[in-house]
């Protein structure tokens, strides 16, 4: 029963939070995004000045009184330079880094003020993520990056910002939530390894996996005319020297030397476990040098060697089967 309370709650306040504080590129943190209420030492705090306010009017003591009315005026100073810790400044996300589902990725912020005010004490977090403490100095800019580790694949959402500050005594906590809007893209979770040499079988042994590495010999059997994607390790470079044209070097071997990424190739797998061998498999050959290409369910990208190719594919596989194919910052 007291669950289900706190669900309910939760879900009335995360819907008053989505009204009040709705989804922005840049969030200015004013009166209406900020909000403040006493911490335990406050109260604390509070307590202390009623109890002094009482001996006071209890014993007629005029320097209780002096005290009682110096803990209220400090009370009430630190409401105003609590609040301003945070009041004016401009929060926005510059990049986020692409990365894999269980792996860490970085979020960038950038926290700008109009004037040269110096802010202590920030904390900047992600729900359920490691919070970072920040300085501000007197500058107009700051740039934080807040470490994010998503669960699963796609363009991910990771949540209202947490901000908060407990400066200058600690008497008062001011904290917000901003919605900056953000969409990660992240990549299936990378599993296995490939053989360089031959065909690689499985981790667990009992499949094949999808490709061969297939480098060819190392007798030279001809040229052919350059293809985009081939290899520049295989560009005749003396040919194009003299003028006489771009072609490929082929070296002896019977198979083809193009690189496959292909879902059929591990029947009985589910989705998520294809996307993370095709991925693994993906991050293995890259360095080989040598072009592939993928082969999913409605969509064949040929096969190439370049940086655009590799993050084309890398994509694909993130948002295969997604109906959010939005952009991400």
């Amino acid at each position: 029963m007291i669950s289900r309370f706190r669900q309910f709650f939760q879900q009335l306040y995360a819907r008053w939070l989505g009204h009040r504080l709705p989804p922005a590129r840049q969030v200015q943190l004013n009166t209406r995004s900020l909000f403040i209420f006493p911490s335990k030492a406050g109260f604390s705090f509070l307590l202390l000045v009623v109890l002094c306010w009482l001996v006071a009017t209890n014993y007629e003591n005029n320097l209780v009184f002096g005290i009682t009315c110096l803990l209220t005026s400090i009370f009430v100073v630190a409401i105003l330079h609590s609040f301003a810790n945070l009041s004016g400044l401009n929060i926005s996300c510059s990049r986020v880094s692409p990365g894999h589902a269980g792996h860490p990725l970085t979020i960038e912020l950038v926290l700008h003020q109009s004037g040269k005010r110096r802010r202590e004490n920030l904390i900047l977090a992600f729900a359920g993520h490691e919070p970072v403490a920040i300085d501000i100095e007197a500058t107009e800019e700051a740039r934080v990056k807040l470490g994010f580790v998503p669960s699963s694949r796609g363009l991910i959402d990771p949540g209202r910002l947490f901000v908060e500050s407990l400066y200058p005594l600690g008497l008062f906590r001011v904290w917000t939530q901003i919605d900056l809007n953000i969409r990660c893209l992240v990549y299936p979770s990378p599993q296995t390894a490939l053989n360089r040499r031959t065909t690689a079988s499985s981790m667990d042994g009992d499949e094949e996996l999808i490709v061969q590495i297939l480098e060819g010999g190392e007798d030279f059997t001809g040229l052919s005319g350059y293809r985009p994607g081939d290899s520049p390790k295989r560009i005749a470079w003396k040919q194009f020297a003299r003028e006489q044209g771009l072609y490929t070097k082929h070296y002896g071997s019977a198979q083809d030397e193009r690189l496959w990424l292909d879902w059929n190739a591990f029947p009985g797998l589910d989705t998520e476990a294809r996307l993370s061998r095709l991925c693994g498999i993906l991050l293995s050959i890259v360095a080989l040098d040598i072009p592939y290409g993928l082969k999913l369910p409605g969509l064949t990208i040929a096969p190439n060697t370049t940086d655009p190719h590799r993050l084309q594919v890398l994509r694909e596989l993130a948002l295969f089967g997604l109906p959010d194919r939005g952009g991400e910052r």
